[in-house]
């Protein structure tokens, strides 16, 4: 197949993505929500958040250091989350002597890619936030110059991340894009997941960390790539 029928293949496969998704039933936020609720991760997140905001609350102490962590920890998480979604989740297995290195997270990111309808592998696995917590109350409490500064930093966290977890399902559920924002965010990782793995990586913003890291192409420009859905061809030699 020559490269000009790649690419017509390429955009027939989003076109029909978008179609498909016009022509499902559309599901309504509220039954979204309803998924949502369905899985262990937004409530892990949804119970340290509260934890945190109740604990940050009763210690008092304001300054402007917790407006100023907030500031910092949403303006760098789109470079956070491109680090993350490269390196961590697009990990390509090692072996060191008889150990390979495959953590869970990258494992069913695979899986993720092989189907990404598949609703519950959108979701973090519960294992990982369990480490994921333990490692943020280390940094929280031990790193931060006052226990006052590490809860901000505490509530901040669970917060971004029911965001990223909120947007990433709602992306691979039948909910019908209405706004533009949306649509871009619907858009691209579809791109990811259709077109090529190798960009697009930004999940809750469009244009921010992808642009900056030249992640972000015209996807006109991009071929569809033969391993979207088996990332690092894996499962060719395994």
């Amino acid at each position: 197949m020559s490269a000009d029928e790649i690419d017509i293949t390429a955009r027939r496969q989003v076109a029909a993505e978008e179609r498909r998704m016009r022509s499902r039933h559309s599901m309504s936020l509220r039954d979204a929500f309803a998924e949502f609720l369905r899985h262990p991760s937004p409530w892990i997140m949804a119970g340290f958040l509260a934890t945190a905001l109740v604990a940050r609350v009763w210690l008092g102490g304001w300054g402007l250091a917790d407006v100023l962590v907030p500031v910092v920890m949403v303006a760098s998480f789109p470079l956070v989350e491109w680090l993350v979604h490269v390196f961590v989740l697009h990990w390509r297995p090692k072996r060191l002597g008889p150990v390979t290195i495959d953590p869970l997270v990258s494992r069913k990111h695979r899986e993720h890619h092989r189907d990404p309808r598949d609703i519950p592998l959108i979701f973090i696995p519960w294992q990982v936030l369990i480490v994921v917590i333990v490692a943020a109350l280390a940094v929280g409490l031990l790193l931060f110059t006052s226990v006052e500064r590490g809860l901000t930093f505490l509530v901040v966290l669970p917060a971004i991340g029911l965001v990223y977890e909120w947007t990433h399902y709602l992306i691979h559920s039948d909910y019908r894009p209405r706004h533009a924002f949306y649509r871009r965010l619907w858009r691209n990782h579809r791109f990811h997941h259709y077109r090529n793995e190798h960009y697009w990586f930004t999940v809750t913003t469009a244009g921010t960390a992808d642009r900056l890291l030249r992640t972000y192409p015209d996807p006109d420009s991009v071929e569809k790539s033969p391993t979207a859905k088996d990332l690092h061809a894996l499962s060719r030699t395994e």
